[in-house]
């Protein structure tokens, strides 16, 4: 049964207006004596529905409700408190006023409610208009939906214009459907710092993987720098936990957006699915990871002095298995480890450790220098086996930070052809060189050809037009 205090106002008012006037309607007074009931009535105490104090009604207010209620066909709405006529038409503000608050928001949406009151009464001042008082100015605004709108950090093109979608656009929480179907991905600076070994201190960067069905934290790690190779070894990490998902959504940051970052996603078959720009309301889910670890891990750490990096991993790790994962989810109704065990799961087994590191690695095109065989590769010279050294131009597949693993690919394929390695001058110093690879299956004795076909095909067909010698031959001839 729904409790008394939960009802509505109007509800409440009209439950109390009933019980009053209700034993009259039920056995209506005599001709004659209806005001003596009623006044009785008013010298009763009755009990306010909000405050509990005692109160009384008079002879006419009480006269009111009992035709109200006796000639309508639900006495109860009609006991009820009446909309006003004038609701949402602002009576107190003029038509002046009105045109002249509507022009300065439009002018100044940044400012406050007070300072657009202050400024509107200094202008219908100078008009001769009556000003507002500022609780109305103040509900014509809200009404209106004449809000303050901040002004971006940034005055990009992109800012406003994100700005101008998330007051357009509706804003709705989602869910997919399967686990593994979404992962969420972002990193997020910590406020407390760690001591690293040159004795510094940083603030660390945590970057976290957070299947969206389920909240279940695939991977979270904590890094000195939030790059690409940071960026690609947790996710590395992640995947090897619960398997290849089938998208995954990110910001637009630098490191989401490397050309090893998405031919990795690409190799996987993995739909990388950005964020608007300046919109960080859509990956709302990692956001409140955030505040989680701020306020649980982080502050469990407030007595150690000097937290190190693989301090906090290692308690990261632990908070994450022990308590994240074990904690029922308020939305959810229950542990994000049951709901990702629970499925229904559309992820895909993981390669191995080898190819998985492998697939994040971009694709360049370079000019080989026909001298020695090299090609030069982010400030580094590379050699070439020589059985490729016909190819003018080489297609080389590597990852900017790891320059011991570059592989010559084929450019129809995407297949490896060879491994290649950095030049090493001391190495080729000892005057030792290799026989050259043979490009093809040539015979090892070559018979001599004589006069080409073509130059033969020539005299023939001189001979055969008939024309004297077009020289006299001398005795050497």
């Amino acid at each position: 049964m729904t409790n008394e205090h939960d009802l509505p106002q109007r509800d409440r008012w009209a439950r109390l207006r009933f019980a009053i006037i209700g034993p009259l309607l039920a056995s209506p007074p005599p001709a004659g004596e209806l005001r003596a009931a009623l006044a009785d009535l008013a010298a009763k105490t009755w009990r306010h529905p909000f405050t509990g104090l005692d109160l009384r009604f008079g002879v006419s207010t009480l006269e009111r409700w009992f035709y109200a209620a006796k000639n309508a066909a639900d006495p109860v709405v009609a006991l009820r408190n009446q909309v006003r006529r004038d609701i949402g038409r602002f009576p107190s503000l003029s038509t002046e006023a009105v045109e002249a608050l509507t022009a300065q928001y439009h002018q100044h949406a940044g400012w406050t409610a007070q300072l657009h009151y202050d400024n509107l009464r200094v202008t219908l001042k100078a008009a001769g208009v009556k000003c507002p008082s500022y609780a109305s100015v103040r509900r014509y605004l809200k009404a209106h939906g004449l809000v303050r709108r901040r002004t971006p950090r940034r005055g990009s093109a992109a800012a406003i214009a994100a700005r101008d979608r998330l007051e357009q656009r509706e804003v709705r929480s989602y869910e997919v459907e399967h686990v593994l179907q979404l992962l969420h991905l972002d990193f997020h600076e910590g406020s407390r710092k760690v001591l690293t070994r040159r004795g510094e201190y940083i603030k660390p960067l945590l970057v976290a993987f957070i299947d969206d069905r389920s909240r279940y934290l695939c991977h979270a790690q904590w890094y000195t720098s939030a790059g690409t190779e940071e960026l690609v070894h947790g996710l590395c990490q992640a995947l090897q936990k619960v398997g290849l998902p089938r998208s995954l959504m990110s910001d637009r940051g630098g490191p989401m957006l490397s050309g090893e970052f998405g031919a990795g996603l690409h190799r996987l078959a993995i739909l990388h699915v950005p964020t608007l720009p300046y919109s960080p309301h859509v990956n709302g889910k990692q956001e409140n990871l955030w505040a989680r670890v701020e306020g649980r891990l982080i502050a469990m750490l407030e007595g150690e002095p000097n937290l190190t990096l693989e301090q906090l991993n290692v308690a990261t790790q632990a908070w994450v298995t022990q308590e994240y994962h074990r904690t029922v989810h308020s939305e959810l109704g229950a542990t994000p480890l049951e709901r990702y065990l629970a499925g229904p799961n559309v992820g895909r087994p993981c390669p191995g450790s080898d190819e998985l590191r492998a697939a994040f690695r971009i694709e360049v095109k370079r000019k080989q220098r026909r001298s020695d065989g090299t090609v030069s590769l982010e400030g580094q010279r590379f050699e070439l086996p020589s059985r490729f050294r016909l190819l003018s131009e080489v297609h080389l597949r590597y990852a900017r930070w790891d320059l011991s693993r570059v592989d010559l690919v084929d450019p129809r394929s995407g297949a490896i052809l060879s491994p290649v390695r950095p030049l090493d001058k001391a190495a080729n110093a000892d005057a030792q060189r290799r026989r050259v690879e043979p490009t093809d299956a040539a015979p090892s004795v070559v018979p001599e050809s004589g006069v080409a076909p073509l130059l033969k095909q020539m005299i023939a067909d001189y001979a055969a037009t008939g024309l004297p010698p077009a020289y006299l031959p001398t005795t050497d001839d």
